[in-house]
């Protein structure tokens, strides 16, 4: 192969891979940035978006996440969100957080601080709202109620434990 020949070689890979890379590319985006304006009443894909003027930087910060939360509660836990109504620069982005904090002997979705000392976890969520649910609340508080001989035979317990149960989560 002569060198007129290798040069024209290099020259049509050199253009095949440009070419492919020009049309390989992602369209651009419809806009770069949304943040929530969570006073509008416009529901589309998340919240609507805040004029750029109004955005500042507080809408991407929460300081929420680096303190520990109150865990003197009746599951011995607190949740902690960083939602989009929290951060609402994460509006349309599909992410959130929670920080989780157990107080000593807490137990919660079957993780407990076996320590003498308050826990925390991080969690992060593909969606920028997601539901959370108690469900000690949920099954011993419910209105209308599950039935007390449903909560009996679930967890095996009596009508005794069963009452103290249910007043120590309505005390609080």
């Amino acid at each position: 192969m002569n060198d007129a020949s290798l040069r024209q070689t290099l020259f049509s890979i050199v253009l095949l891979f440009s070419d492919a890379a020009a049309v390989a590319a992602d369209p651009a985006l419809l806009q770069d940035l949304c943040v929530a304006d969570l006073n509008s009443t416009l529901r589309v894909n998340g919240f609507a978006c805040k004029p750029a003027a109004a955005v500042s930087e507080t809408d991407f910060s929460f300081a929420g996440l680096a303190t520990g939360g109150d865990t003197n509660t009746t599951v011995g836990s607190k949740a902690s969100a960083a939602t989009v109504e929290k951060i609402p620069g994460l509006n349309t982005l599909g992410i959130s957080m929670a920080r989780v904090d157990y107080a000593p002997g807490g137990l919660v979705h079957f993780q407990k601080n076996a320590g003498v000392t308050p826990a925390a976890a991080l969690a992060a969520f593909n969606s920028q709202l997601p539901g959370t649910q108690s469900l000690a609340f949920t099954l011993f508080t419910a209105s209308p109620p599950v039935p007390d001989a449903v909560l009996e035979k679930a967890f095996q317990i009596g009508p005794r434990e069963l009452e103290k149960i249910k007043d120590r989560l309505t005390s609080k």
